[in-house]
């Protein structure tokens, strides 16, 4: 049993920055807006998008438990084209994504801080202050701040939820769509689906994180220790979103309350969400919690983004080259984090005065390119150098095939209702 619990302690980490990367704008925004505006009418997409991503997200740390490599090998033995493929998906999201979280964490900033500066420039402030907490801590810091800003995150948002769920009218808050559900709500459905509970791009980054987790404690975890760490964080997650669904609808359904267009504006809604079931007393902890959760996603981008393009890299030039590890390069690395920075910065200069839009063009890119990363993951698991006794089950995989054709007819479904419909 002692040996059971230090495997598992030995793993957990990587699970937990998924989490962190996850409860993001995921949860604060896009949630909380599902339910604001249909109560409990999505409730069925969220937990679907959950479930039909759940085996992409897995065969990221249980590849790289089998293997002792990365996904990114997985798909170098598919060929350089599947590589070459991640790279352009990568390269297609990377500024968005981090744009749509670091602008948010901007917002709260301005809230908690009373700060009078342009978000653009909280922006680059922000990623500035990541950059060097990377550049002294490297992944242990990465570890061990976001393991205590997931704690707290997820203490204060079920306290949140438990002391709102008296307050909820039940029979007045609908638990399916309106029937004037239309197209531009579908379009809404596809952005909520498309980071719920984040984008598989973070399979990859998980990977590439379990190893790092290795490295430090200089342990090897049993393949069931990094699963246990990742069904951890990935159904954690999960749940919270359904807790901020509560939140959305329990406090701001049926009210009439319109969603501010800017971050900050917005931040300030989101404080108000907790407050207004824990009490104006809990406001210094809340602006403090929710400031955290939203730094612990910008930070978790700022490392991931470049931590996976260093490595594809080498992958490129590397191709023959036995790997026992994925130490990627780290001058490309900082390369990466410096030129992804300085484009998200310039982007949240555009979408100054609108959050959402922001968020649903960086969720919605994430939604329609879902397919391809869950074919290349799915892919990658059953590759000749997972052994055998280390693969998913039958079932898991089975569910594999059917959730890659569930996303690959919603995106065409999307592409029909915003491209082809009359």
């Amino acid at each position: 049993m002692g040996e059971s619990r230090g495997g598992f302690l030995n793993a957990l980490g990587p699970g937990l920055l998924l989490a962190g990367a996850a409860v993001g704008v995921s949860h604060l925004v896009q949630s909380t807006r599902a339910g604001a505006v249909y109560g409990f009418g999505l409730v069925g997409l969220i937990v679907a998008a959950n479930v039909f991503k759940y085996p992409a997200f897995r065969f990221g740390p249980e590849y790289a438990a089998a293997t002792g490599t990365s996904l990114l090998e997985g798909y170098r033995r598919q060929g350089r084209l599947a590589l070459g493929v991640y790279l352009v998906l990568t390269l297609g999201t990377m500024f968005t994504v981090q744009a749509a979280v670091a602008l948010l964490t901007a917002g709260l900033a301005k809230a908690l801080f009373g700060l009078a500066w342009s978000p653009a420039v909280v922006v680059a402030l922000l990623i500035g202050l990541c950059a060097g907490l990377l550049a002294v801590g490297r992944y242990a810091w990465l570890d061990a701040i976001n393991k205590v800003v997931v704690l707290v995150l997820t203490l204060s948002t079920l306290a949140a939820t438990v002391l709102a769920l008296p307050r909820i009218d039940w029979g007045a808050i609908p638990w399916w769509p309106a029937a004037g559900f239309g197209a531009g709500d579908m379009l809404f459905a596809a952005a909520l689906v498309g980071w719920m509970p984040s984008a598989i791009d973070l399979a990859v980054w998980h990977s590439l994180w379990t190893l790092a987790r290795r490295e430090q404690t200089g342990r090897t975890p049993t393949r069931r220790a990094v699963l246990a760490d990742f069904h951890l964080g990935y159904w954690g997650a999960a749940a919270l979103a359904l807790c901020f669904v509560i939140l959305g609808a329990g406090v701001m359904y049926g009210r009439g309350v319109p969603f501010q267009a800017t971050a900050g504006g917005f931040a300030a809604q989101v404080i108000e969400l907790y407050v207004s079931t824990l009490g104006d007393w809990s406001r210094p902890l809340i602006s403090i919690s929710a400031f955290a959760c939203m730094f612990s996603t910008t930070f978790t981008v700022v490392d991931g983004f470049p931590r996976a393009l260093s490595v594809l890299a080498r992958r490129f030039t590397d191709a023959e080259r036995p790997w026992s590890g994925e130490e990627g390069s780290r001058r490309l690395y900082w390369a990466s984090l410096v030129v992804i920075g300085a484009g998200s910065v310039l982007i949240c200069l555009y979408f100054l005065k609108s959050l959402k839009e922001l968020v649903d063009l960086a969720t919605t890119l994430s939604f329609l390119t879902a397919p391809a990363l869950a074919i290349l993951n799915h892919r990658a698991i059953t590759g000749a150098e997972v052994p055998a006794a280390a693969r998913p089950s039958r079932g898991v995989l089975g569910f594999s095939l059917l959730s890659i054709v569930v996303l690959t007819g919603l995106a065409v479904a999307y592409l029909w209702v915003r491209f082809g419909g009359a």
